[in-house]
């Protein structure tokens, strides 16, 4: 989501010479069909392969990758660790480093997509690499496969919208597309060594997030509120049956656990003015072609 998102800032801002390095097959699909002058790489970066030497020649390089759901643990680490490695051992001296971490390395939760967050960032952060690092919360936008993007997808298609316990739990949404025009701001910039926690400028509870969602798609779906323990073995049953559940038990308890993040102005640290979560929202779902287009997660 982020990737395409930034080389459609990228392309619309008149830069060339634009490399993207994906495994996923569909997300190449739509790259190609949206941006044909964008050179692609079908790649997984955490085996030595032909995409090295696309790093090697960057003189920027945008760390996106990450696994944030799986029922594996050898995929967390091949995924934000593995590939992490191989991506730093092959870049320019000269190069740029953007890494974008998660504000999950603050959080209380401890689950493996935190553990190996937390490493990939070490891992940037000791390289000797010229770089900068920034840890963004939970983020929406167009081209999500998961979080937001999902839920609206699966709101469609269901009568009865079920939010584990009250749904009260306040989370900050970050629009990507704003996100990634700091990202721009900091390509320019190149701040060696600096790091930044970027949060969504507006506090929203969970349950009022879907009722946006459903009244921007003037859906009829009834947002019905279930215990938690159901909500969690539905989630769990749905485990068995996907081999890459796009939510998972583990995001449901970092969900509840009540994390609250501190982030910088964006307006007055990368000079970017906060795209209100309503507007943010509205231009998600309602874009004539962005919103048909969905990325695929890694697996």
């Amino acid at each position: 989501m982020v990737g395409l998102n930034l080389i459609t800032l990228l392309v619309e801002a008149g830069y060339a010479n634009l490399t993207a390095i994906d495994k996923n097959q569909k997300n190449l699909k739509n790259l190609r069909a949206l941006y044909p002058g964008v050179s692609v790489v079908e790649a997984d970066l955490s085996t030595t392969g032909s995409w090295c030497s696309a790093v090697e020649e960057a003189a920027v390089v945008f760390l996106l990758h990450a696994q944030i759901a799986s029922k594996a643990r050898e995929a967390f680490e091949r995924n934000n660790v593995t590939a992490t490695q191989r991506v730093l051992q092959n870049v320019h001296p000269d190069a740029f480093v953007i890494h974008v971490s998660s504000s999950v390395v603050h959080s209380v939760a401890d689950d493996l997509y935190v553990q190996t967050k937390r490493k990939q960032e070490s891992l940037v952060r000791e390289s000797g690499r010229r770089h900068c690092v920034v840890r963004p919360t939970l983020m929406f936008g167009w081209f999500d496969g998961k979080h937001l993007g999902w839920l609206s997808r699966f709101m469609r298609r269901v009568p009865i919208f079920p939010i584990p316990g009250h749904g009260r739990y306040v989370r900050q949404p970050l629009y990507c597309r704003d996100f990634c025009r700091a990202l721009m701001v900091l390509m320019e910039r190149q701040p060696e060594g600096e790091a930044w926690d970027v949060t969504g400028s507006e506090d929203v509870t969970y349950i009022d997030m879907i009722r946006t969602i459903r009244d921007i798609q003037r859906s009829s779906t009834l947002v019905l509120p279930i215990p938690y323990f159901l909500f969690d073995a539905l989630l769990g049953g749905y485990a068995l049956v996907s081999s890459s559940p796009p939510f998972t038990r583990d995001q449901l308890a970092a969900l509840v656990a009540g994390d609250h993040f501190h982030g910088v102005d964006l307006d007055q640290t990368f000079g970017v003015s906060p795209t209100p979560f309503e507007q943010a929202m509205r231009e998600t779902l309602t874009h004539p072609v962005y919103a048909q287009v969905v990325q695929g997660l890694p697996h």
